[in-house]
C-alpha cells in the first residue's frame, strides 16, 4: 500500500503539470486508456487471460470505482483541495466501519479496537497537515467527497471479495481501466476538447506515465488489499499524503506549516503502529481469511 501511495502521489504530479493543456475528463480518458494497454501487455506477458468467470463482480468493482472517481473530481472543482482529499481519504475509515459494522452484524467478536484506532489516527493525521474548510454553500459539494470516499471504500473491499475467489490482481486493474477509459469518453462527448495545436508538448509527455502510474498504483493497491490485513492496509494509505506533502515542497516550493509537519508524524506513527501491532498476530481481518 506505501508503494500504490508512492505511485498515486507521483502521478497527481503529473496530472498537476498535464492539467495545464487537457481537461479533466481528457485526462481521465488517456489515462484509462493508457492503463487498459500497459495492463493488457501485462496480463499477457505472465501467461494469463482476460476471460473471467465473475464478469458482473468485475462490473460491480469498476462501476463502483468510476463513480467514486467522479465524485472526488466534482468535489475537487467545487471545495479547496484540502477538503476534498480530506473527504477522499476518509476511505480508511470507512472502510473500518464497515469491518467492524459487519462484524458486529454477524455476531462476530474479533478484537480490533487498536487497529481500528490506527486507522482514526492516521486520519487525524491527514486533518492535521491539510486542515480543511467548508462553507456553508459547499455542503452539496462536501456530501458528494464524502460520497466518493465511502464509495472508495466499497470499491476496496470489492476488490478484497475479488482476491479471495482467485482473481489475479492484473486482471481486476485491467478491467477497471476499461471502466475510466470509458467514462471520459462519454464525458468528452458534452465537453469541449482541448485542440491539438494549443497542447504543450512538454505537458502532453505526461500522459503515458500518468496511466503507467495509474496502473502501477492500482494493481499494488490491488494487492495489498487482496493479501494484507485491510485494516492495516487501510491505514497505510494516508502515506500518500506524506508523498504528496513531500513532492508540493521539494517540486513546487509550497510551505509546509509546523502543524503540516506534525500531522505528517502522526500518519508516519499510525502505519508503523499499525504493523507492530499486526506483528503481535492479532487475529485475521476479512481480508486473509481464504
Amino acid at each position: 500500500m506505501v508503494a500504490a501511495s508512492f505511485f498515486f502521489a507521483t502521478m497527481a504530479v503529473g496530472i498537476k503539470f498535464a492539467s495545464h493543456s487537457f481537461s479533466t475528463l481528457e485526462l481521465v480518458f488517456y489515462r484509462g486508456l493508457v492503463s487498459v494497454l500497459f495492463m493488457g501487455v501485462v496480463v499477457r506477458a505472465r501467461g494469463a487471460t482476460l476471460r473471467t468467470p465473475v464478469p458482473m463482480m468485475h462490473l460491480t468493482r469498476s462501476t463502483i470505482g468510476v463513480l467514486s472517481l467522479s465524485s472526488w473530481f466534482y468535489a475537487i472543482g467545487h471545495l479547496p483541495l484540502a477538503t476534498a482529499m480530506t473527504l477522499n481519504y476518509m476511505s480508511g475509515v470507512w472502510v473500518a466501519a464497515f469491518i467492524v459494522g459487519g462484524a458486529l452484524l454477524y455476531g462476530e467478536q474479533r478484537k480490533q479496537g487498536p487497529l481500528l484506532g490506527t486507522v482514526l489516527l492516521g486520519f487525524a493525521g491527514v486533518v492535521l497537515t491539510l486542515r480543511p474548510t467548508i462553507d456553508h454553500d459547499q455542503l452539496f459539494a462536501g456530501v458528494i467527497g464524502l460520497l466518493s470516499g465511502m464509495g472508495a471504500a466499497l470499491a476496496y473491499l470489492q476488490v478484497t471479495a475479488l482476491g479471495k475467489i482467485g482473481e489475479p490482481e492484473e486482471r481486476t486493474v485491467f478491467y477497471f481501466s476499461i471502466g475510466t477509459a470509458l467514462v471520459g469518453a462519454a464525458g468528452m462527448l458534452f465537453v469541449p476538447r482541448t485542440p491539438w495545436d494549443q497542447i504543450a508538448l512538454s505537458d502532453a509527455l505526461w500522459v503515458v506515465p500518468i496511466g503507467v502510474l495509474a496502473s502501477l498504483g492500482q494493481w499494488c493497491m490491488t494487492r495489498a488489499y487482496r493479501q494484507g490485513a485491510t485494516l492495516v492496509v487501510a491505514s497505510m494509505q494516508y502515506s500518500g499524503i506524506v508523498f504528496a506533502s513531500i513532492f508540493s515542497l521539494t517540486l513546487f516550493g509550497d510551505h509546509i506549516t509546523g502543524m503540516g509537519w506534525s500531522g505528517i508524524a502522526v500518519i508516519v506513527s499510525s502505519g508503523i503502529l499499525a504493523t507492530v501491532l499486526r506483528s503481535r498476530a492479532l487475529p485475521n481481518t476479512p481480508a486473509e481469511d481464504h
